[in-house]
């Protein structure tokens, strides 16, 4: 199959490495990847949208265009119109529900939530969100003001987390605002960025921005890389920066069929994590949303793969395994 682009040799380095060049490359109709209608994949498409960068693009072709841990996790499948099976639904984490303003999640007492940003540098097929995105708003500065004193009225929270869609792909003034209105209150131990842009778009780290979300020092990264394959040089260096800026990074895996349901797998992908300065914090079972059954493995199964991983990686590099709980106060351990 000959795809569009798809040596990149023509493309200037400094083309490369833009993250506003990845991002207006984009492309956003598997029909530009040589699919046609017989896979269901226009189908599929048409209810959840499809987006990777060229930087991802190169890393199917690398790893496998069609089933590879890249492709599966970014291409449109048409099982993602099955369902909803038993559990499943658009909303399981009720984010509607608690939301007492827009954009702004307050699910736990101590922490909450923001919609800081609804784009994506890459549309994952198994993403919490992926029936809610085009429901929750991301708020402008007039927005986060209100939820500033939403916060301060609710002396209990001490963690923001900043989430999306992607917050990193706003600029760097807009996500260092952000960052900073919540860092600023003292009840604040923590503001949190939930981004994936370290493993699919990690051009979009760059120094200065580092050097700027480090400098506050209540800054912690949590990111997802899912399979070994996806630290590439590129991932490798982004998380440096934000390590070498004085942020922690720590990695929230999603176990997922087709991608890293076995043990080696994970192993790789945990010593790797480490070999990064990037903790692995937890691996997660796939969350009951619609459109994600296909991804799922069974509870029993995690639990099986936890011991097995435990005997082959130490403590450092062994996240915990857990599944996130409708109506559950915490995490829970893969174990009943």
């Amino acid at each position: 199959m000959k795809l569009p682009h798809d040596d990149f040799t023509s493309v200037a380095t400094e083309d490369w490495n833009d993250w506003r060049w990845q991002m207006r490359h984009a492309m956003t109709d598997v029909c530009s990847l040589g699919f046609g209608d017989a896979d269901g994949r226009i189908d599929a498409q048409r209810r959840y949208p499809f987006l990777v960068t060229p930087y991802w693009l190169r890393l199917m072709r690398r790893t496998g265009f069609t089933d590879g841990p890249a492709a599966v996790q970014a291409l449109p499948d048409a099982r993602e119109l099955l369902g909803p099976e038993e559990g499943e639904c658009d909303d399981p984490f009720r984010e509607t529900e608690l939301s007492p303003l827009p954009g702004l999640v307050h699910r736990f007492p101590d922490r909450v939530l923001v919609v800081a940003s609804l784009a994506c540098a890459m549309r994952c097929r198994h993403c919490t969100r992926k029936n809610l995105l085009s429901v929750h708003a991301a708020p402008d500065m007039d927005g986060i003001g209100r939820i500033r004193d939403y916060v301060v009225a609710h002396p209990a929270v001490r963690e923001v987390l900043l989430s999306g869609g992607d917050p990193l792909l706003l600029d760097d003034d807009a996500i260092v605002e952000r960052v900073e209105i919540f860092a600023s209150l003292p009840q604040i131990d923590a503001v949190r960025i939930g981004t994936r842009v370290p493993c699919t778009l990690p051009m979009r780290v760059t120094d200065a921005l580092a050097t700027r979300l480090g400098a506050s020092r209540k800054v912690w990264v949590n990111t997802q890389f899912n399979h070994a394959l996806e630290i590439t040089d590129e991932a490798a260096a982004a998380c440096a920066r934000l390590v070498d800026a004085g942020i922690p990074v720590s990695n929230q895996a999603v176990l997922l069929r087709g991608v890293n349901d076995s043990a080696d797998a994970l192993a790789d992908l945990f010593r790797g994590l480490q070999r990064m300065r990037v903790r692995p914090y937890y691996l997660f079972v796939c969350d009951p949303v619609v459109g994600t059954s296909h991804f799922r493995v069974s509870e029993e199964r995690a639990a099986e793969l936890e011991d097995e991983v435990a005997s082959m990686v130490g403590g450092l590099a062994l996240p915990r395994f857990v599944r996130d709980v409708p109506r559950a106060p915490r995490k829970l351990p893969v174990r009943h």
